[in-house]
């Protein structure tokens, strides 16, 4: 056992980085929903969505720099300085990435949404609310047996939007013939399942997480 381990199982711990975790999954969470009420509003309706989208965007890199500031003045934490870092870095991207896919949809001026991309954003819902729970299950770490099983549905959705992303591209340079419109849409589609791979991420950083702390 490292030093560093042993003496973070004698010192008091520190619960503001659950905190800030916790929020900041509550913050992706809000996006996830306004982007799927973007995904199914009318064209004029969608800047306000959009809107929201951004301010919890912002509001998600204000909670990421809190944990950076925090670890930066802390002496013991409850995971290693890397991992917090780390998670933290991989769940803005996800908000970041939500942000990206509705700017797009408001600067392409897109019509009518297509269906796939509105599976995309349903399979990065469910992604999502596992997510939520797992980071919301980070102070029990060591009942690990109901997180082992949402990262494995977590892997599920990614690998259920790795397909439905490559069948849409495929099927749209088959179908689509104006060059312009293939790259924009593939422009979103790609961000769309971006986030979705970030979910991963985030599920691979604590299964690390429970690797260490078994």
């Amino acid at each position: 056992m490292s030093l560093d381990r042993f003496i973070q199982m004698l010192m008091p711990k520190d619960h503001t980085f659950f905190q800030l975790f916790e929020e900041t999954a509550d913050f992706i969470i809000g996006g996830s929903n306004s982007l799927k009420a973007l995904m199914q509003a009318e064209p004029a309706g969608r800047a306000l969505l959009f809107e929201k989208i951004e301010q919890l965007e912002h509001k998600c890199d204000d909670t990421t720099h809190k944990v950076y500031r925090h670890l930066n003045g802390t002496f013991v934490t409850p995971f290693d300085r890397e991992d917090i870092h780390l998670l933290a870095s991989e769940l803005d991207d996800i908000m970041d990435l939500m942000d990206e896919s509705a700017k797009r949809i408001i600067l392409y001026r897109m019509d009518k949404i297509p269906q796939a991309m509105i599976q995309l954003v349903d399979i990065l819902e469910k992604s999502i609310l596992e997510v939520k729970f797992v980071i919301s299950s980070l102070r029990q770490i060591h009942k690990s047996e109901d997180i082992r099983k949402a990262l494995v549905r977590i892997h599920d959705h990614e690998n259920e939007a790795d397909k439905v992303f490559e069948e849409t591209i495929a099927k749209l340079f088959d179908e689509e013939k104006n060059a312009v419109n293939v790259i924009k849409m593939k422009d979103i589609y790609g961000s769309l399942e971006r986030a979705t791979d970030k979910c991963e991420d985030v599920a691979n950083v604590v299964e690390a997480l429970l690797i260490k702390h078994a």
